[in-house]
């Protein structure tokens, strides 16, 4: 590795050559100079990765030399020293950006372990991240092959989901594509388990949360305790992608993570519709026909009803008489109009939202070359939702909410899983067009890439006909048809996709928000 270069900037630097020899031994290459002009004229020949900084020096002070490091390098790294304790001096060389202050009389240890914390930290931090993982991936694979049951594998996706953001920090530990492997491994076995246990879960209270059970477990309680609520879905939210922003929050908020698994088909027609309404896609069809839109070609209106559904739920509740409001978000004058009402909600007891936003971010990845530059992979659409996140409507809309003193739930109503291999199924004309499930008559597939729901009503949906048939593609798999085959798996390989059976489909993050 190259030998780091310190620059130390102090009138007395003289008297500081046993610091500077101690600093050497250590590995460092280190110069010492009397005043701000001599480091200034010496920043304009050299490079160094440290500046050591006197703050009260004869002629240039520590803080005019400051300023003029900066405009040579405003990324070079500044410690300054000083003898003066006074908090608005400290305050000043903060606001100027310095990156660490010590006091006088400072000692050679003292001064290697500033340069070792700004220099070497990361370096550090991505071993012992290195060597942290390697112990979780052994747990893990063990977990996985004892057989988690749902909390087990609800822990292991919030993991995974943690270590995602670890290897975005820490791109260099050369574990990226173990953990990538860990993912998959988990999905093959979660896919196992869900075939086996799915059924059992829908006619059993002896159940994970499920969308059904969204509003009960977590919407009526706080209602039943006269709080004012704040229901908000951002469509197509993953957990990791909800761990990349929970940090902007967290100064307005204290935030509870909760969880809740997805019915399936993990998509917004079964899904959303199933969160609002508290039914499965059998009962909805039962109950309210005229709201159960499956068939239509137009996916904007297979969730036309959720307000009348979430309605319909609450009367079923038998809460009462409660204010209510309901907003579905395109477009971002939409989100700006809501932005600008959102104080005049405070006598509303229950306002609903729902961002389509992300779900649109992700689709339009697909169908755009700048977007699929700008976000190539899963680590850099995170960091793509967390600067849409910072800027949106929806954050101040949320900075608004936390002076109302409302409880928040965040969530989604499904996620989403990057499609990497095609899966070939088999259909008629009338088959739907879905690239992670499908539905139609006679549908067919590799057994070992999906789960083949020949009984749709023992799934609790419908079947309008008794060869209709559902298929979820497992794993990472999407599904293309023989005709022109190499053609469509190329154009859907690496896109979002989302209805089939993964933990970043099914598991879904549910976050308790209240106001600080």
């Amino acid at each position: 590795m190259k030998e780091k270069k310190i620059l130390w900037v102090d009138d007395e630097i003289d008297l500081l050559r046993s610091h500077m020899i101690f600093i050497e031994e250590k590995g460092y290459h280190i110069r010492g100079v009397a005043s701000g002009e001599e480091a200034i004229n010496l920043l304009g020949k050299e490079r160094f990765d440290l500046i050591l900084l006197d703050e009260t020096m004869p002629g240039k002070s520590g803080f005019e030399t400051l300023l003029e490091i900066k405009e040579v390098d405003p990324n070079l790294p500044v410690i300054m020293i000083t003898k003066n304790e006074a908090e608005d001096l400290m305050e000043q060389a903060i606001g100027m950006k310095i990156d660490d202050y010590l006091l006088k009389p400072v000692n050679p240890l003292q001064i290697y372990s500033a340069v070792k914390q700004l220099l070497e930290s990361h370096k550090i931090q991505e071993g012992t991240v290195s060597k942290d993982y390697l112990q979780v991936f052994r747990r893990i694979s063990d977990e996985v092959v004892r057989g988690p049951d749902w909390e087990g594998w609800a822990r292991i996706h919030q993991e995974l989901s943690q270590w995602d953001l670890e290897f975005d920090r820490f791109s260099g530990t050369g574990l990226n594509q173990t953990h990538q492997d860990l993912r998959r491994n988990c999905n093959v076995e979660f896919g196992r388990y869900i075939e086996d246990s799915y059924m059992q879960w829908i006619n059993s209270k002896e159940r994970p949360i499920l969308s059904v059970d969204v509003f009960k477990q977590f919407v009526f309680p706080p209602i039943y305790a006269k709080e004012k609520v704040y229901f908000i879905v951002i469509d197509c939210m993953r957990y990791d992608q909800w761990l990349k922003i929970e940090d902007l929050l967290a100064p307005f908020y204290n935030i509870r993570r909760d969880y809740y698994y997805s019915i399936l088909p993990t998509a917004t027609p079964y899904s959303r519709n199933a969160v609002f309404s508290g039914l499965f896609p059998l009962d909805i069809q039962k109950l309210y026909p005229k709201y159960w839109l499956e068939r239509s070609k137009d996916d904007l209106s297979k969730n036309r009803y959720e307000k009348n559904l979430m309605i319909e739920q609450f009367k079923r509740s038998r809460i009462g008489n409660i204010t209510t409001k309901y907003i579905k978000i395109y477009e971002i004058e939409e989100a700006n109009e809501i932005r600008k009402q959102v104080s005049s909600y405070t006598n509303i007891q229950f306002v609903a939202m729902v961002f389509n936003f992300l779900d649109i971010l992700a689709h339009g990845r697909s169908q755009n070359e700048i977007l699929q530059e700008i976000a190539p992979d899963e680590s850099a659409f995170r960091s793509l939702m967390r600067s849409w996140f910072s800027h949106s409507a929806l954050f101040e809309i949320l900075k608004k909410i936390s002076r109302q003193g409302a409880k928040v739930i965040i969530t989604t109503d499904h996620g989403a899983i990057l499609g990497c291999k095609a899966s070939l199924v088999h259909g008629n004309r009338d088959t739907s067009t879905n690239l992670r499930y499908k539905f139609g008559e006679n549908l067919n597939g590799d057994a070992k890439q999906t789960f083949l729901i020949r009984r749709p009503l023992d799934y609790k949906l419908p079947a309008e006909s008794p060869s209709k048939n559902y298929i979820i593609a497992k794993e990472n798999y999407y599904f293309v048809y023989p005709t022109k085959f190499h053609k469509y798996e190329k154009q859907y390989r690496g896109t979002f996709q989302h209805g089939g059976v993964s933990l970043e489909e099914m598991i879904i993050p549910c976050m308790m928000l209240t106001p600080k």
